[in-house]
């Protein structure tokens, strides 16, 4: 692959919606994902996982900050004006299933959020509903791929019930290692 006790839907960031990925969003979508990832996935790969059943975006309001905001720690909302208002994709998240004798798989592909917008819970928010997305298609596991350096991403997942099961060695084109994180959906969803 590529981190609150509320379920989907909280009111963790009211400003935020998070909605099924459609066509007209794969451009935002391609921008997060060569802002945020030395490896981006190209064009194309989003575009065969269109119909996947955690294709999620969050859709809200950009925060930007002046010299003098940031100083004393004000915010205020960015003024871009689109088809729904000031609203902006922030993020993403790419999860699909897969049939296992039974025991279908859950599989967190890709999971990125704008830089302007860290640190609000998006990303978290993401992955909870990915995960409930993934259990309503049938998953009974779900697992993701992370890099062994990813602290934050690391602490979010384990924050969520993922552990790890295994290492691969030089998963990453740099020869960065990756650790297989596995979450017994049932579980996590009745913690949730």
């Amino acid at each position: 692959m590529r981190g609150s006790q509320d379920g989907p839907g909280s009111a963790e960031e009211p400003s935020v919606t998070v909605r099924p990925a459609d066509r007209a969003d794969l451009l935002d979508v391609l921008r997060i994902e060569r802002d945020a990832f030395s490896e981006p996935w190209p064009y194309a790969a989003f575009e065969s996982v269109l119909d996947a059943p955690a294709f999620l975006v969050a859709v809200g309001e950009v925060e930007q900050r002046s010299a003098s905001e940031e100083a004393s720690g004000e915010k205020r909302a960015a003024s871009r004006e689109g088809v729904d208002g000031p609203q902006a994709l922030l993020g993403y998240v790419v999860g699909d299933v897969m049939p296992n004798h039974g025991r279908d798989i859950g599989h967190i592909k890709d999971l990125a959020v704008r830089s302007d917008a860290r640190g609000r819970g998006i990303g978290r928010r993401l992955l909870r509903e990915a995960l409930f997305g993934l259990a309503l298609a049938g998953a009974a596991v779900a697992k993701l791929e992370v890099r062994e350096g990813n602290e934050a991403a690391r602490s979010l997942y384990r924050e969520e019930g993922f552990e790890p099961t295994r290492r691969v060695p030089r998963y990453y084109g740099d020869g960065e290692d990756a650790l297989i994180l596995v979450v017994d959906v049932d579980s996590w969803y009745s913690t949730a």
